[in-house]
């Protein structure tokens, strides 16, 4: 019976040094698998039915190719950490996300504010937006630990997918009586970072003292009964174009306290990395809930810090408008 703790599947091989393509052609594979390298010659999996048969496909190809390779189960007793190896994960997927928002935003740089029906540019529209979407499922689909750019690309896809339709409507946001959410379990990731963070605290302080938090490991949990899911992929509240979860909920609440705006300007910045608001006390407040996420392993344990620190941020925005 395999352990319970082998958690990982690795690759080991070793190619021949000619073809160079064969090289390539086995590192592409490797890629589209979303494997990542953990040294040379050694890339890791988390650990399925899938990953195995998939990593067993390519020590066929590299053993037909003249080479060798071995894939074993394995859990890491010295030098790499679970943790570090799921940031493996997250930094090629946020990076694949970060491409695709690049994309996305200079597409909808190109777009007028409002836009006359041209048959052959919107045919060239939807194609573009259709191979974004694609590109955007095939990255999702190789996102198993949930990286933090999927919630703030989609919400940028989304809101491109709307602009190319071919009638230029305007939606608009339904706004929700707080008392409505009261009572019920918010749902979202584990390993909560600004955004949720953020998040948590307003929900707390502004739209349910008493809301319980529930933190779930998979990206594909389908909510129960009085809950609600906040930024999680296709959650009640989440990225919306190019507004973090935290601006949603402001939003869709008509909670309007202009001492949550400049809060909400730093959160942003923090999530979506785009220097959209450049506040100067971005980067301080970016460094202590890195500091936040570093110290503390669990999520209530973070939530707590980081209400503390929201707490007084926000009473310094208040005082400062006053």
């Amino acid at each position: 019976m395999a352990d319970a703790k082998d958690r990982w599947l690795l690759l080991i091989h070793q190619l021949p040094p000619k073809p160079d393509y064969f090289r390539v052609k086995i590192w592409r594979r490797l890629q589209r698998l979303g494997a990542v390298a953990i040294k040379n010659s050694v890339y890791v999996l988390p650990r399925s039915n899938q990953s195995q048969e998939d990593f067993q496909w390519i020590v066929r190809e590299v053993t037909e190719g003249g080479g060798e390779a071995s894939v074993c189960a394995a859990h890491f007793v010295e030098g790499l950490s679970d943790a570090q190896i799921e940031a493996l994960f997250h930094a090629a997927r946020d990076a694949d996300y970060a491409q695709i928002a690049e994309e996305v935003r200079a597409i909808a740089a190109t777009l007028p504010a409002r836009r006359t029906s041209n048959g052959d540019q919107e045919t060239a529209l939807h194609g573009q937006v259709a191979r974004l979407r694609k590109r955007f499922a095939e990255v999702a689909a190789l996102d198993f630990f949930d990286a933090s750019g999927r919630e703030a690309t989609a919400g940028l896809l989304q809101a491109l997918e709307s602009r190319v339709q071919t009638e230029d409507t305007t939606a608009e946001t339904r706004l929700i009586d707080p008392a409505e959410l009261r009572g019920r379990t918010w749902v979202t990731r584990r390993g909560i970072h600004v955004d949720r963070m953020a998040s948590g605290w307003l929900i707390r302080r502004f739209i349910d003292g008493a809301a319980h938090f529930k933190y779930v490991a998979t990206r594909d949990y389908r909510p129960t009964a009085g809950e609600l899911r906040f930024d999680m992929f296709e959650g009640d509240f989440t990225h919306e174009g190019d507004r973090c979860t935290f601006e949603v909920l402001l939003t869709r609440c008509g909670i309007t306290d202009p001492a949550l705006r400049p809060i909400a300007e730093i959160v942003h910045d923090i999530d979506l990395k785009d220097g959209k608001f450049g506040r100067a006390e971005t980067t301080g407040i970016d460094r202590l809930i890195a500091g936040i996420a570093m110290a503390h392993k669990e999520d209530d344990d973070r939530l707590e810090r980081a209400r503390a620190v929201f707490d007084d941020l926000y009473e310094y925005y208040r005082r400062k408008r006053a």
